[in-house]
């Protein structure tokens, strides 16, 4: 036996020899898609096959279509299918075995069979979504309303994971300075522990509920076949009843798992979903700004149409309190002259009466001439307190607000008073005011 080492390049060529010779043909193989790309029009798959009843995979290749084949293959498989081909797929490949010195092994496709459309993967989504709308709870979660006002976020996440940090710095550094306080409940987020750990975080959840106003589950990328745990019956189950509303970012453009479609909000990364708790309490805020805004135009409206009513009042007031004044006298007046003439006529019609009476005695006469002597001063009392006599001797009336001025030390300075005299009035402001008490 030679003793002799060899290069990495010999080694590769000999694998490459072997599998030449021993594996010459085509093979007709049934795998399911966990990722498939298009890149400058080479088509690269990632297949996988899955342990019976689990989730685990038990087997994992990189297959590759070259663009010749892949533009025919891919057009007929659409035409016969009517949809892409896409992750969660089973399919029905022909593949040849490829090893490069440089690249390693791959399968090269060479033919799709598109008969073989549906995997176990798309089957169990399809009869997990069937039994949800069944149980009425499909859409329960989406119809919770969600508060214009939460800030209050529990997480379902992995502690370590980039897209929890970068959910939390969003949230924190927001440009509109908006606060939000958020708690970790960790779970996995890939592989078989995914059902068990995110509903017991959802209930740690459940048992603080009152602390919070939605829940968010978000995981950082990964592989479209690491979404098969979020692809649970209990788990979907668990979501959807949820009395909070849940907030799902735990796949990317391409991917949607069913707890996507059964959470409240569906977006495609933590990133996002910070964002859409930003943007919901922005607009909040926003709203609340307009309402602010529209109250205070209110308010001020308001303000100036009182002050308007209140400015015609006060220019008003100086001829309504004229009117109440010049009323008031003519009133006096009248009452004077009826009290006169009420007089003058008692004072007639008695005397007509003594002279019907000749025989009366000197005491009765001299009554009367008592009662008319008395009469007649109050007549005379009665006529000097007219205020039109006394405004004619060259007396006058000073008003202050309708009322007459009694007492000095009720003006002030700047106040608007009226003199009234026997033809006009006058309308003066006090300067200085002395009281002589």
């Amino acid at each position: 036996m030679e003793n002799r080492s060899l290069t990495l390049y010999e080694l590769n060529s000999l694998v490459r020899t072997v599998i030449d010779e021993v594996m010459p043909n085509e093979y007709w193989v049934e795998a399911e898609l966990s990722e498939i790309r298009e890149v400058r029009g080479h088509c690269y798959m990632e297949l996988i096959e899955k342990e019976e009843g689990g989730n685990t995979p038990i087997a994992k290749a990189s297959a590759k279509c070259w663009r010749d084949k892949w533009h025919v293959i891919n057009r007929n498989f659409v035409r016969v299918t009517s949809q892409n081909l896409h992750a969660g797929m089973k399919v029905m490949l022909r593949v040849y075995a490829q090893f490069h010195e440089a690249y390693g092994f791959s399968w090269i496709v060479s033919d799709i069979n598109p008969e073989f459309t549906m995997g176990d993967m798309a089957r169990k989504r399809l009869e997990i979504i069937r039994q949800l709308k069944e149980e009425g709870v499909f859409d329960l979660n989406r119809q919770l309303s969600l508060s214009g006002f939460a800030n209050r976020i529990a997480v379902v996440s992995t502690a370590t994971a980039a897209g929890y940090g970068d959910f939390c710095n969003q949230l924190a550094e927001n440009e509109y300075g908006l606060t939000f306080h958020t708690q970790l409940f960790p779970a996995t987020m890939q592989g078989e522990m995914v059902e068990s750990t995110v509903i017991e975080a959802l209930n740690k959840i459940y048992q603080q509920i009152e602390r919070f106003d939605a829940v968010v589950i978000i995981r950082g990328g990964g592989a479209t076949a690491d979404l098969s745990g979020f692809d649970s019956l209990l788990l979907a189950e668990n979501v959807a009843n949820f009395p909070l509303p849940v907030i799902t970012g735990i796949g990317h453009d391409r991917d949607e798992s069913i707890i996507d479609m059964v959470s409240h909000t569906r977006v495609k990364t933590p990133t996002a979903a910070a964002s859409f708790f930003i943007s919901l309490l922005s607009a909040t805020l926003t709203a609340i700004d307009r309402c602010r805004e529209r109250i205070l135009n209110s308010v001020r409206g308001i303000r100036e149409l009182e002050k308007e009513r209140l400015f015609h009042i006060v220019a008003s007031l100086p001829s309504k309190v004229n009117y109440f004044v010049e009323r008031n006298y003519d009133m006096t007046s009248r009452l004077s002259q009826r009290l006169a003439t009420a007089s003058s006529k008692i004072v007639t019609d008695g005397m007509l009466r003594i002279e019907r009476c000749g025989n009366v005695s000197d005491k009765a006469l001299q009554y009367l001439d008592n009662e008319k002597h008395r009469i007649d001063k109050l007549e005379l009392r009665i006529n000097s307190c007219n205020p039109h006599r006394l405004l004619a001797y060259g007396y006058s009336i000073t008003l202050h607000n309708g009322h007459a001025v009694t007492d000095v030390s009720a003006l002030g300075q700047g106040d608007e008073i009226e003199t009234l005299t026997n033809d006009g009035k006058i309308v003066s402001i006090v300067k200085e005011v002395e009281n002589r008490q």
